[in-house]
């Protein structure tokens, strides 16, 4: 059987752990070349190797909210394997609480990740994508956003967040109208609770808040959204995917 991304190239940010890792070892099952990146080294490589011999992969240790670090990632990527087909923005972080009060330090971590790291890889980006979309073998080159049910939604305890969320959603539909046109899809993906390392990364006591929240429910795992990340960039050249909600069935918000 034909893979169905025999040909192109990958670049997948936050590829050291949950989504953007199953996306990674996802896409190149179909045949892309790809570029993982993240902050940790070890594991891109223990990812690569998972990936196996038999596959092109690149480790590219980054972080995406350094502007000129985003940029070479993008740049090495191309100057490596010629091209680039996919860009899928998956770094990210998630620090929820109440607005009074908060820490500042954590709104500043999630702009600079979750908006500014976003829109640095994607400027660098377009113009290598859009030639992808101009040439062989597929003709069309894709950007997939990966967001969140709190880029619909907003919610007490997650304002931050939720603006940020609401960024990317606005950002990408912006730039599908500009480039749609050339064959470049651009789609988010908007998970609601996956089992992740996401949540780990905030204080305590919002933890134990979280778990009240979602600790009865089953929740999705990284490649349950890899699948949906797959399924958008291998739709033919006239079908676009926009924008992908997906929830655990047992989540009612």
């Amino acid at each position: 059987m034909t893979q169905r991304l025999q040909g192109t190239v990958a670049l997948v940010t936050g590829a050291s752990s949950g989504i953007g890792e199953a996306t990674a070892m996802a896409l190149a099952a179909e045949g892309a070349t790809v570029a993982i990146a993240a902050r940790r080294r070890d594991r891109l490589e223990a990812l690569a190797e998972r990936i196996g011999p038999d596959h092109d992969v690149m480790v590219i240790e980054t972080d995406v909210t350094d502007e000129a670090s985003a940029r070479a990632m993008v740049e090495r990527t191309v100057d490596q394997f010629g091209r680039l087909d996919t860009l899928v923005n998956n770094a990210g972080v998630m620090l929820l609480g109440p607005i009074v009060d908060a820490p500042i330090d954590e709104w500043r971590r999630m702009v600079e990740l979750n908006l500014l790291g976003l829109l640095y890889c994607t400027h660098t980006a377009v113009p290598h994508l859009l030639r992808a979309a101009d040439s062989e073998p597929r003709k069309v080159a894709d950007i997939v956003n990966v967001s969140s049910v709190a880029g619909r939604v907003a919610r007490q305890g997650s304002g931050v967040y939720n603006a940020t969320k609401f960024g990317v959603a606005a950002f990408s539909e912006s730039l599908r109208q500009e480039v749609t046109g050339r064959h470049l899809r651009v789609s988010i993906i908007e998970p609601g609770a996956v089992m992740t390392e996401l949540a780990s990364h905030n204080r305590p006591e919002i933890i134990e808040v979280m778990r009240g929240t979602f600790g009865s429910i089953e929740m999705m795992h990284a490649e349950d959204i890899a699948e949906s990340i797959l399924f958008t960039v291998t739709r033919p050249r006239h079908v676009a995917v926009n924008e992908v909600l997906i929830r655990p069935t047992e989540q009612e918000r």
